[in-house]
């Protein structure tokens, strides 16, 4: 997998608005928000995207959705969207598996 801006910031060594970080995942505030809150849930482990993680993710996938939901918890959000986008096509733009946390505003479907 090609280095990538996600993977400079689950190491640290590139900065971003972080609001929750611990030994498997970090989240951090989109720079393109799509509504009042939107925020990137990364796993530091480097996976492309979803359809190339392995069996052995399984626990770390689980991870990414329980973290999701604190920081749409931690953002006063009472509803919110997971968005995963796997490939080009779907619109990922960057290779390095992130979760999107949308929320803030009403969200119509079906999306884009």
């Amino acid at each position: 997998m090609a280095d990538t801006i996600f993977g400079r910031i689950a190491r640290g060594e590139a900065a971003a608005d972080l609001v929750y970080e611990d030994d498997q995942a970090v989240a951090f505030r989109d720079l393109n928000p799509q509504a009042p809150v939107h925020i990137l849930v990364i796993p530091r482990k480097p996976i492309a995207r979803l359809s190339e993680a392995a069996a052995d993710d399984e626990a770390l996938l689980g991870h990414l959705f329980r973290v999701a939901t604190r920081v749409a918890q931690d953002a006063d959000l009472s509803d919110w969207r997971v968005v995963v986008n796997d490939g080009a096509g779907a619109g990922q733009s960057v290779f390095h598996l992130h979760v999107h946390v949308i929320g803030g505003r009403p969200l119509s479907w079906p999306p884009g």
